[in-house]
């Protein structure tokens, strides 16, 4: 038996013994997503319902099943607090309840995502971490799969590293490892990984993809967030050749673009040869195309989402979405009907690495309407926080069109965006304008 595997062996333990280890006042930073660890999750709800556990500050993002059917119960909040750093319909059901009852269901806590690892180490001083990991290798190492993001960070400076190695999780290349040496316990589950398929387009979103497409050039770098927009963006790009990929999410409309040939990130000017990510969601399919595949690395959020770093990649294209637009060009992605929806994300990071970049591009796109047409996304004033700031943004695109703000005026920004907006909401957006003096009356 290698020195690595005596190592193994001497911290393998089962899920109900690894959560012993969790005391009351830890806080918890739980892995995103899809390395979210099923059977240390169970076993650590298990122990708050038994009340043998009280205090626990949990910190994530992108929570999923797997975490809302164990320590993000409703029940258990006044024993292991959730600390959602952005927001899903999990938290959404959470708070909802808890305003119900006069109490707090979940805490939120605003932060860009290539600050995430600063503010779980550093302000927030996490001490334990728990995800999901691919099998130990030859050298020690655990591969952290579809999840290096912040979780890298937390495992070289937390007390605690528990982790759950299925062998289900691929192992994929990149600075996304953890050394059983760092290891305090282990736990072995094997569990198929949660999948999430693509949401089925609308017809917006095809008109969209399509105006988009028409926009990226070829041998272009490229980032898309997460939904049914950004995927038909990639629907629109197989007629494109020698695309790159610097991502933070890779999603299946990405590795799709890897199997066709359209990606072959040639004429990448940073990292050459290489498709780059942070996180990853996708179905079977998406997870057995990242096991040991040479053309991905995955890589830290601080790194990724740097801007500095991201401007290294030239004519670098980022594509995100947003829920509302007011007419000074400034964004609001995080927040509906009153409440936070999701978070900022890394949404600001690619708009100003793009827009850095040399030949880049930044484009902000959404529908014109919400609520079936009741309600225009073009406003005269956000009703939340600004997530892109009206300095940041370059490009809008809607199914009526698209404009580059760069160099417009306030006037001219208004009358663009207006123009982009629903027909039925174009009169009143313009009588909003000149009440506000953004355009002469």
């Amino acid at each position: 038996m290698t020195d690595y595997a005596i190592q193994y062996a001497e911290r393998l333990m089962s899920p109900a013994a690894a959560a012993t280890l969790i005391p009351s006042g830890a806080k918890v930073a739980m892995a995103l997503g899809v390395a979210q660890p099923p059977a240390l999750l169970k076993a650590l709800a298990d122990r708050a319902e038994a009340k043998a556990v009280d205090d626990i500050n949990i910190y994530y993002l992108l929570s999923t099943a797997i975490a809302g059917e164990t320590v993000l119960r409703y029940e258990l909040t006044d024993r292991l607090r959730p600390h959602s750093l952005f927001h899903g319909a999990i938290e959404r059901k959470l708070e909802a309840r808890g305003i119900e009852e006069g109490r707090q269901g979940v805490w939120f806590v605003p932060t860009g995502f290539q600050q995430t690892p600063k503010v779980l180490t550093r302000e927030i001083g996490v001490d334990t971490l728990v995800a999901t990991v691919s099998p130990m290798d030859a050298d020690g190492n655990f591969s952290l799969g579809t999840n290096t993001d912040y979780a890298l960070a937390v495992s070289r400076t937390a007390k605690r590293v528990i982790l759950e190695v299925n062998p289900h999780m691929p192992r994929v290349f990149g600075e996304c490892t953890v050394h059983v040496s760092q290891v305090t316990a282990l736990v072995e589950h094997a569990a198929p990984l949660l999948e999430a398929g693509k949401a089925a387009p609308q017809p917006q979103d095809l008109i969209i993809g399509g105006l988009i497409a028409g926009l990226i050039e070829n041998g272009s770098t490229l980032q898309m967030g997460i939904g049914a927009l950004p995927d038909a963006v990639c629907e629109a790009l197989h007629d494109h050749a020698d695309l790159g990929i610097h991502t933070e999410l890779l999603t299946p409309g990405l590795v799709e673009l890897m199997r066709a040939g359209v990606v072959t990130n040639a004429k990448k000017s940073l990292h050459p040869g290489k498709t780059l990510f942070t996180f990853a969601m996708g179905d079977r399919s998406t997870y057995d195309f990242l096991h040991e595949n040479p053309a991905l690395e995955a890589r830290p959020v601080d790194y990724v989402n740097d801007p500095a770093v991201i401007a290294r990649n030239d004519k670098m294209v980022s594509v995100n979405a947003t829920l509302q637009i007011d007419l000074f060009g400034a964004c609001c992605s995080e927040y509906l009907n009153g409440r936070q929806y999701t978070a900022s994300g890394g949404q600001l990071d690619f708009v100003r690495g793009a827009s850095a970049s040399q030949g880049g591009q930044s484009i902000i796109a959404c529908h014109s309407t919400a609520a079936k047409g009741a309600v225009s996304r073009i406003v005269a004033r956000l009703d939340g926080p600004v997530t892109t700031p009206r300095n940041d943004t370059q490009i809008v695109v809607t199914e009526h069109g698209w404009v580059n703000l760069r160099g417009l005026t306030v006037d001219q920004r208004a009358r663009a965006l207006i123009g982009l907006a629903a027909p039925q909401f174009r009169e009143g957006l313009h009588a909003e304008a000149r009440a506000m003096g953004m355009i002469p009356a």
